[in-house]
């Protein structure tokens, strides 16, 4: 979806549309605490970006409309996209609220791949208000650098014959699976670019980042083993909030964290979801950052145990100093009951919305 929290926000509010909006904490005129969730690309056009700190939003785009994220309202449209796209009948995998897979092999060619991207974004567009990008290729991961391509509204297709075209001149982050680290070792290995990537020795790089970097290697050459499934495991869900004083008032911090717990258990049973890992972030005064994480012994969606385990997990890394920020993550997610139907088709190919 096309900067989705924003866009939903205008959708709600029309006389928003053209205006640069930013969505998260209050910027407090310059002075507030906490960042930028996202922003419309009016927004961007100033510099705004999402995880900047909000004040200085503030002072690149004084004038923007600065909104603070409503979940809830977030979460019910994007039930809404992931329910348009499990009415084509293809086999789909949700990574996150505003971004999912759906496997289109069986249609055999990239022209009826092209035909039902757009009756796609036309349906997303006249239900819902709202616009997305769409990428079309024959691996999950080509299919996701390609949704970013043309945003916003935009769809682009990488066929096997221009893939490596398309991809030799991006930088190597945009390779899913590659972050900050990932990118500074291959950088200091010369590798800038996806031709980079596409051009070093792979025993080289086998020796260098292991036997993990092959399947990235694959990817990068539409080769893509790893299937779309409904129950992949792999999304997660978080909410943190930075107070507007650093605190080590201990009831203050006792109710945000079960505002956070209550928030993201909210939206994993909207979603009919349950999970596994939980996993509490602590910021204090100096930027220090700490992280505990636990696995609980089976899948639950009780907000009670989500609660008494993110208390437990503050417990173990509280050190009794001024508190920042506090976040909360739930991840290893399954779906109950999840049904999946293998589709069978010559060629693969993997839309990504």
């Amino acid at each position: 979806m096309d900067s989705f929290y924003a866009s939903v926000e205008m959708q709600k509010r029309p006389e928003l549309r053209g205006r640069p909006v930013v969505i998260g904490a209050d910027p407090k005129q310059g002075s507030g605490r906490g960042v930028v969730c996202t922003c419309s690309y009016e927004a961007r056009a100033f510099g705004v970006r999402s995880a900047l700190p909000i004040s200085r939003a503030f002072a690149l785009c004084p004038h923007a409309v600065f909104l603070r994220p409503d979940f809830s309202l977030y979460s019910s449209v994007s039930e809404s996209v992931m329910a348009i796209l499990r009415s084509y009948g293809f086999r789909l995998q949700q990574v996150s609220i505003d971004e999912a897979f759906l496997d289109i092999s069986s249609l055999g060619d990239y022209s009826r791949a092209g035909d039902l991207a757009r009756q796609i974004k036309s349906v997303i567009q006249s239900r819902l208000g709202i616009t997305c990008s769409i990428g079309i290729g024959p691996g999950k991961a080509v299919a996701k650098i390609a949704s970013e391509f043309q945003k916003p509204d935009g769809l682009t297709m990488v066929k096997p014959e221009n893939l490596e075209a398309l991809l030799r001149p991006l930088p190597v982050r945009k390779v899913p699976g590659i972050g900050e680290k990932s990118e500074t070792a291959f950088s200091s290995l010369g590798i800038l670019t996806i031709g980079d990537l596409l051009d070093a020795d792979p025993r080289m790089l086998v020796a260098g980042f292991g036997r993990g970097v092959v399947p990235l290697l694959n990817s990068i050459h539409g080769i893509d083993e790893s299937e779309v499934c409904e129950n992949s495991g792999v999304r997660s869900l978080s909410r943190e909030t930075t107070f507007e004083c650093d605190t080590e008032d201990l009831s203050l911090i006792a109710d945000t964290l079960r505002r956070l717990a209550d928030a993201v258990c909210l939206t994993l049973n909207e979603e009919h979801l349950r999970c596994r890992t939980v996993t509490v972030k602590v910021r204090y005064h100096d930027f220090a950052t700490r992280t505990k994480g636990r696995t609980l012994s089976h899948y639950t969606d009780d907000p009670a145990a989500l609660r008494t385990c993110a208390r437990m997990l503050f417990r173990d890394i509280y050190d009794g100093g001024k508190i920042r920020l506090l976040g909360i993550r739930l991840s290893s997610i399954d779906k109950p009951d999840a049904s999946q139907t293998t589709l069978s088709g010559d060629s693969s190919l993997s839309g990504q919305v």
